[in-house]
């Protein structure tokens, strides 16, 4: 397992990568941390699913709570170090972005929740945001997230090596985050429900000032590198 990798060619939907790793088809999944249910209604396509997509900022899950249009998806409050589900619940596991997000001092049970709630053969797919890039720059500037994105990282490594977990597959990509304008990104970083940022006006000014040397006629883009490791839980 490797942190992160500097030679990454492939840029696509994440979409695209769940398609290649996983059949859903019939399957019992828990998506943790699922914000804004964005990919929430991906999964929630095919044929016999049902999705459990949990939050633990309540201010989201409370929005998550008025959705009405995915039938098969039953939103819940919490996170994942305390899974509000019976034992070898779940076929698939889901964490996009957001095992970072776990207190540092509960990662490892984190890791051992998702084993639990997991079948015998179950499939933990974790994705995870490498540390660089042009738009890591701009959160470094204000939300630097070095030491949580090693200590998730060390965590994966951990349950691997003590067997919690067989890794199937180790995958590097980069996605494309794209903004309209500085208000967007404004909106959806800076003033995001589930972290509180307290920007002087200096770095507000030097945050919108680098994020303006990305600006086009078309807005900005950001090329986003991702790796996702599959796990396995044991027979």
């Amino acid at each position: 397992m490797q942190p992160s990798r500097e030679d990454i060619e492939r840029t696509c939907l994440e979409a695209e990568i769940i398609d290649e790793l996983l059949d859903l088809d019939g399957r019992r999944i828990l998506e943790l941390g699922c914000g804004r249910a964005e990919i929430t209604r991906r999964l929630a396509g095919g044929s016999g699913r049902h999705i459990t997509a949990m939050e633990v900022d309540e201010a989201q899950h409370s929005q998550n709570l008025l959705i009405t249009d995915l039938p098969n998806v039953t939103f819940l409050f919490g996170g994942a170090e305390a899974i509000p589900a019976d034992d070898e619940n779940y076929d698939v596991v889901f964490m996009f972005k957001s095992l970072h997000h776990v207190p540092v001092e509960h990662l490892d049970k984190a890791m051992q929740e998702i084993n639990r709630v997991l079948v015998p053969g179950g499939m933990a797919y974790i994705s995870e945001p490498v540390y660089a890039g042009p738009f890591n720059d701009i959160m470094r500037l204000f939300h630097d997230e070095e030491r949580v994105r090693t200590a998730a990282f060390n965590a994966l490594r951990r349950a691997v090596d003590e067997s919690l977990f067989e890794l199937i597959d180790e995958v590097f990509f980069n996605i494309v985050n794209h903004f309209d304008d500085f208000e967007e990104f404004e909106g959806k970083v800076l003033k995001v429900t589930h972290t509180k940022h307290e920007l002087d006006q200096a770095t507000y000014d030097k945050v919108q000032s680098m994020f303006n040397s990305h600006m086009t006629a078309q807005g900005a883009d950001f090329i986003m590198p991702i790796r996702v490791d599959l796990l396995q839980k044991p027979e």
